[in-house]
């Protein structure tokens, strides 16, 4: 018996030795999501803290890295890298609209910029009501070329204002297609961060990660929301939907919810903090996840809506 009682912990400890990897990165995938045998793979690193991916209309992914101010493009044909803007706002959030310009909630100035094809920005959002956001942080934009943004206060070290809040709330807000309207459209929550459309126009998810909460609204003509519904008890900082209307919510690892919000699968990505995620790819079948310093890729069953 006390030779039993050795022999265990040994083999444990030659299995932790020799699959590592394997033990770390299980995923968990109860609707066959992901495709047969994939796992998630680096694709690159070296950068300070990713953010902000998504895609343009041939599946190469747009990321941030916002300590050091820069807008990576990553190209779906070759994996190649290369910068888009190094002057970038301190760009987070992004997302395209319909003529093919990168919005971004730049938050160096506490604005929302769109960037040409070229790189060059124009801001669109410089404050509300007078005052300056909090930190514009994620945006959505519909078909109609609305954008929906959130706004919670992450204080950051290269601001040269006042770094308390600046609004009375950390809010989500609506600019219209015509850009002369800019409104708050909740008001009752903690701290929003991701949020995300669906492809119809219909229902909007916004993460409350201060209170650990995902909701879903209903979207109105005007831009408005109504009919706020608890979605999951869980927070999000990026998010994004599949064309099944599965959502996928970042954090630890990227965590997937079907539209009744029954959890269906879980990816580890790696030990830290998991911020986002987008799918890329020439076939939109590549989920692209931001973790850190580096970005990630796993390739999906499933694809991402155009």
């Amino acid at each position: 018996m006390q030779k039993s009682k050795v022999m265990i912990p040994v083999l444990a400890g030659l299995a932790a030795l020799f699959f590592p990897v394997l033990l770390s990165a299980q995923i968990m995938d109860s609707k066959s999501i992901v495709a047969p045998g994939a796992q998630v793979e680096k694709l690159g690193d070296g950068y300070k803290f990713t953010e902000g991916p998504v895609p343009d209309k041939d599946g190469n992914v747009f990321f941030t890295d916002q300590p050091n101010n820069k807008i990576i493009r990553w190209n779906a044909e070759t994996g190649a890298f290369s910068t888009f803007s190094d002057k970038a706002g301190r760009a987070n959030g992004m997302y395209f609209d319909q003529k093919g310009n990168l919005v971004a909630c730049s938050d160096e100035e506490n604005q929302v910029w769109s960037f040409d094809k070229n790189g060059n920005p124009t801001v669109l959002v410089k404050d509300y009501e007078g005052k300056l956001l909090n930190g514009p942080n994620d945006l959505w934009i519909d078909a109609k070329g609305g954008i929906y943004l959130t706004d919670p206060l992450y204080k950051r070290d290269y601001w040269k204002r006042d770094p308390e809040m600046q609004q009375d709330g950390q809010h989500v807000y609506y600019l219209s297609p015509d850009r002369k309207q800019f409104i708050r459209v909740d008001e009752k929550l903690k701290k929003p961060n991701g949020i995300i459309g669906t492809a119809d126009g219909k229902k909007l998810y916004v993460a409350d990660i201060g209170d650990n909460k995902t909701y879903v609204y209903n979207i109105q003509k005007d831009g408005k929301l109504t009919n706020r519904q608890l979605f999951v008890s869980k927070g999000s900082d990026g998010m994004i939907l599949d064309e099944e209307g599965n959502l996928y919510i970042t954090g630890d690892g990227v965590t997937v919810f079907d539209k009744s919000g029954t959890q269906i699968a879980h990816f580890p990505v790696h030990k830290g903090w998991t911020a986002n995620v987008c799918f890329g790819g020439k076939n939109r079948d590549l989920l692209f996840i931001t973790a850190e310093t580096a970005v990630y890729g796993l390739k999906m069953k499933v694809k991402g809506v155009k």
